[in-house]
């Protein structure tokens, strides 16, 4: 969720129709009283996303956006159904309350999920956190993440929920095909960089779990006063696929550069604010998770790549007026630096 459960901002363009809605939920959503009024959150950069405020307690919405959308995107739905199928696992998610395929309502599919009150960080570098603590905060992050990967899809009900093996060859033509249907002019080194992964896919080894896709640490809601995850969001991008490619997409947060879009930690000096280290984070999730670590290069620049692919398609809904976020074109702007970044990883 690129938005989160404390911070508010309305958007006109984004406006809910709160009497209409609230008449809905009255009739489909137990225990539902209104009036109702919605609020959105900042960022919400692909699913526009609001806190709903009503007689009977706060809520949080999560829709398709308007307009014209690549024909795979924006699944909401999807990410309902992996809310409902981790509730009685020991990955924490918000309570999956309802979901409405029927568009007339808002304007598009929407579903409804608990508010989970909490701490929501949008700086890596942890800043409202005392140095001492800091590491316990991403030793909180790399063992949920092991959680998730040790999650029986089966016993889950998600055998279906994505195809198993070659995940890092599918997705890398996946996120070819997606970044040239949104591509405004051509970037060089991300030519280079879809031409390196292609001669490099590691063969496959048969690993597969439950990912997010999207792990970053303002995707995590923790508790208001422990360093304890109380319930991970935006999963937009879930599937089954490969675990290690979820570790590296958060690795990247300590190679990119600090701008207000996607903060990261190059040029801070880690060891002094008490973070750790790229090869202390992949131990920990070693040690967590039972899997030893390969190809860690190449995971790394896939991961760059893909983020780049997924900018990309943020700046092309810019242009066409349907981007949820005031950032959008600062966001698509990235796309050159975070390509060359996976150059560099190579």
């Amino acid at each position: 969720m690129r938005g989160s459960h404390t911070s508010v901002l309305t958007m006109d363009a984004f406006a809910l129709p709160d009497t209409a809605l609230a008449s809905y939920l009255t009739q489909h959503l137990n225990g539902f009283e209104g009036p109702l009024t919605s609020q959105k959150f900042k960022g919400g950069q692909s699913n526009p996303t609001y806190l709903l405020t009503a007689r009977s307690g706060h809520y949080v919405l999560r829709r398709k956006p308007p307009g014209q959308l690549l024909a795979s995107a924006h699944a909401v739905d999807r990410e309902f159904r992996v809310l409902l199928a981790l509730a009685a696992s020991d990955v924490p998610v918000a309570q999956g309350l309802l979901l409405c395929r029927d568009e007339s309502v808002i304007g598009s599919m929407f579903y409804v999920m608990s508010h989970e009150p909490g701490r929501i960080f949008w700086d890596p570098s942890l800043p409202d956190v005392v140095r001492g603590e800091r590491r316990s905060f991403y030793d909180a992050i790399v063992r949920t993440l092991a959680a998730l990967h040790r999650v029986d899809v089966a016993a889950v009900g998600l055998t279906d929920f994505g195809k198993p093996g070659s995940y890092f060859a599918r997705q890398l033509k996946r996120w070819s095909e997606q970044y040239r249907l949104s591509e405004v002019h051509r970037i060089e080194p991300m030519e280079q960089l879809i031409d390196w992964l292609g001669e490099n896919v590691p063969a496959d080894d048969g690993a597969v779990s439950l990912v997010h896709g999207d792990w970053r640490i303002d995707n995590l809601i923790f508790a208001a006063d422990a360093p304890r995850i109380r319930a991970i969001v935006d999963w937009e991008l879930a599937t089954l696929g490969h675990p290690f490619a979820d570790l590296g997409y958060f690795c990247m947060a300590l190679r990119l550069p600090r701008n207000p879009v996607i903060p990261g930690l190059m040029g801070l000096d880690r060891e002094a604010l008490g973070l750790p280290s790229e090869a202390e984070l992949i131990a920990a999730y070693e040690a967590a998770s039972g899997r030893r670590v390969e190809h860690w290069n190449f995971i790394l620049a896939f991961n760059f790549f893909r983020l780049a692919a997924i900018a990309q398609g943020v700046a092309k809904r810019a242009l066409q007026g349907n981007a949820s976020s005031t950032q959008a074109e600062e966001t698509g702007r990235m796309v050159p630096t975070v390509a060359a970044l996976g150059l560099a990883a190579i």
